[in-house]
C-alpha cells in the first residue's frame, strides 16, 4: 500500500490556496497541495503545545521506539519515496537514494537521544542535592529549503521528537511532499501521537508567523543567508533562539603535488552535484599555478562530458534547476561574470530548466559567479602561487561553511586549515559531505555554528534546569 495518497496526504486541514505540486523537469502535475496561512500555524501551535506535554512524560523508551520505527519506514518504502524526491525536486536516483539513508540514520541516532544521559550532578555549599537535567523546549519550529528537502527537515524534525518536544515544520511550497508530506505519512505509521508533528507548506508570512508565534521557543532554520538574517533579528526581537544553517561558497584547495587523475572527478561532484543546488558545494576552486591550465581544461572536458536531463525518464548525471527564476539568477552570474572577463571553458548554456555544468577560468575577486553563492551547477577556477596566498583567498570570503583541501601530504592539508574559518574541513575531498552522526554547521554569513547531529542535537532542542533537593526546609535569617 502506498504510504502517500495524493486524496489523503495532507493530515491537517489547512484554509490558504490551493496550488499544484509540479514535476520541475516537466511541468507535469503531480498532485494538488492547499498551503498554510498565519492563522493555521497558530492552530497548529495550540495543538502542539498541548501535545507535547504529554509526549515530554512519555518514557524515552516509547519515544526511542517512533523514530526507530521511522527509520524502517523510510527503508521499507524507499521506492515510493525515491520517486518523490526524483521528480519533486529534480534529484537523480542516487542523490535521492542518499536522501534515504541519511534519512533513516537521522532517525536511528536520534532514537538513541532519548535516553542519553541528560545532566550532571553539581557541587553544592548547601546540604542538599543539586544536579542540571535536559529538559524539551517544547514545540521546534522546523522551516526547511528545497535542495536537499528531506535531509533538511528530518535532521531537525527527528532529534526534536525523540527529545520530548511536538514539531511544526513548514517545508519549501516546491517541495512540500518529500520536504514534509512525506516525514508526516512516515511518522504517522510510525505511531507519533497526534498532533506531535504539524507539515505547513507556505510562503513568508507563514514562516514569519511560526517565529512569533510565543508556544514555538526554538526555530531551526535552513536556506539562504538574506532570509537567515531576518530570521535571527525576528527570532532576537521575540528572545527565542534560532539555529541558523545558511548560504556558502564553499572553496577547494588544490595544492601543487595533488593528483590530478584522482581529483577532477572529485572536484566535478563538488560543484556539480544535484546541479550545485547545495549549500556546500564547491564554488571556488582554488588551484595551484603550475596546474591550473591542465585543471581547467580537464575539469571543462568533464564538464563536458556529463549528461543533463529527466532523472525519471532518463539516465542523466545532473536534473533540473528546481525553477525558472533560480535558472535566470544562476545564468545572470554566468553572464555578468563573462562580461566582467572570465573566461567560459565550458557550459553557459541551458534548455528549459537544464543548465549545463560550467566552468569559469580567469577570475578574481570581482568576479560575480566567484564573490557570490549561485546554487548553481557552476565552478569558477582561480589559480595561487603560494600557500599563503591560497589560504587568504579562501577566507576572504563572508561565508564560512565548508572546506577541501587536495595535497599528498595530510598533515600540510590540516596545517593549512587551521587558517581558514570554516564549520567543516575535509581533507583530500570536495566539500559536499553530510552524515547522521557528526556536526553541521557553519560560522560568519554561514550560520550560527553547529547545530545538528550528536551533542548538538542535544543542546538546540532542550533546555537545561537546574533543580536542587533538601530534606528539610532551608533557614534563612528573616
Amino acid at each position: 500500500m502506498p504510504l502517500l495518497d495524493t486524496r489523503t496526504w495532507q493530515p491537517r486541514t489547512l484554509t490558504g490556496p490551493g496550488c499544484t505540486v509540479t514535476e520541475p523537469a516537466t511541468g507535469q502535475a503531480l498532485g494538488p497541495l492547499t498551503l498554510a496561512t498565519p492563522e493555521d500555524v497558530v492552530a497548529a501551535a495550540a495543538d502542539a503545545a498541548t501535545a507535547q506535554r504529554e509526549w515530554a512524560r512519555a518514557p524515552h523508551f516509547t519515544r526511542a521506539a517512533v523514530l526507530r520505527k521511522a527509520g524502517d519506514l523510510f527503508t521499507a518504502h524507499a521506492a515510493e519515496l525515491r520517486e518523490w524526491l526524483v521528480r519533486e525536486s529534480g534529484s537523480v536516483p542516487g542523490k535521492a537514494d542518499f536522501e534515504l539513508h541519511v534519512a533513516a540514520q537521522e532517525c536511528y541516532e536520534a532514537a538513541a537521544l532519548a535516553s542519553r544521559p541528560a545532566g550532571q550532578v553539581l557541587p553544592s555549599e548547601a546540604p542538599r542535592l543539586s544536579y542540571t537535567r535536559r529538559v524539551p523546549a517544547g514545540v521546534v519550529g522546523v522551516i526547511s529549503p528545497f535542495n536537499a528537502p528531506l535531509i533538511l527537515s528530518i535532521r531537525s524534525v527527528a532529534p526534536a521528537l525523540a527529545l520530548g518536544n511536538a514539531v511544526l515544520l513548514k517545508p519549501d511550497p516546491r517541495t512540500a511532499v518529500c520536504g514534509g508530506l512525506s516525514l508526516a505519512a512516515v511518522f504517522a505509521a510510525a505511531g507519533l501521537p497526534q498532533d506531535l508533528l504539524h507539515v505547513l507548506p507556505g510562503g513568508p508570512d507563514a514562516g514569519q508567523a511560526l517565529v512569533a508565534d510565543p508556544r514555538v521557543p526554538i526555530i531551526s532554520f535552513t536556506g539562504s543567508t538574506a532570509a537567515g538574517r531576518a530570521v535571527g533579528e525576528a527570532a532576537g526581537r521575540h528572545l527565542k533562539r534560532a539555529h541558523l544553517e545558511l548560504g556558502g561558497n564553499s572553496a577547494m584547495i588544490v595544492l601543487e603535488d595533488a593528483d590530478l587523475d584522482a581529483v577532477i572527478s572529485t572536484a566535478a561532484w563538488g560543484s556539480f552535484f544535484h546541479q550545485g543546488q547545495i549549500c556546500m558545494t564547491t564554488g571556488r576552486h582554488l588551484v595551484h599555478a603550475s596546474l591550473y591550465d591542465e585543471y581547467v581544461e580537464r575539469l571543462a572536458a568533464k564538464a563536458d562530458s556529463l549528461a543533463v536531463g529527466d532523472p525519471y525518464r532518463g539516465q542523466v548525471h545532473l536534473g533540473p534547476i528546481i525553477d525558472s527564476g533560480q535558472l535566470a539568477k544562476i545564468n545572470g552570474l554566468v553572464e555578468s561574470s563573462k562580461a566582467a572577463g572570465a573566461k567560459l571553458a565550458a557550459g553557459g548554456t541551458y534548455d528549459r530548466l537544464f543548465y549545463r555544468p560550467t566552468v569559469l577560468a580567469h577570475v578574481g575577486d570581482h568576479t560575480p559567479a566567484y564573490a557570490e553563492e549561485v546554487f548553481g551547477p557552476v565552478a569558477p577556477v582561480r589559480s595561487f602561487s603560494t600557500a599563503d596566498e591560497a589560504a587568504a583567498l579562501a577566507a576572504r570570503s563572508p561565508y564560512g561553511l565548508s572546506l577541501g583541501i587536495v595535497t599528498r601530504d595530510p598533515a600540510r592539508g590540516l596545517d593549512l586549515a587551521e587558517r581558514i574559518p570554516t564549520g567543516i574541513v575535509h581533507i583530500n575531498d570536495q566539500t559536499v559531505n553530510d552524515e547522521a552522526v557528526a556536526p553541521f554547521g557553519g560560522v560568519a554569513a554561514s550560520g550560527t555554528g553547529a547545530r545538528f547531529g550528536g551533542e548538538a542535537n542535544l543542546e538546540a532542542f532542550t533546555e537545561l534546569r537546574w533543580t536542587t533537593v533538601r530534606g528539610d526546609v532551608a533557614p534563612y535569617p528573616f
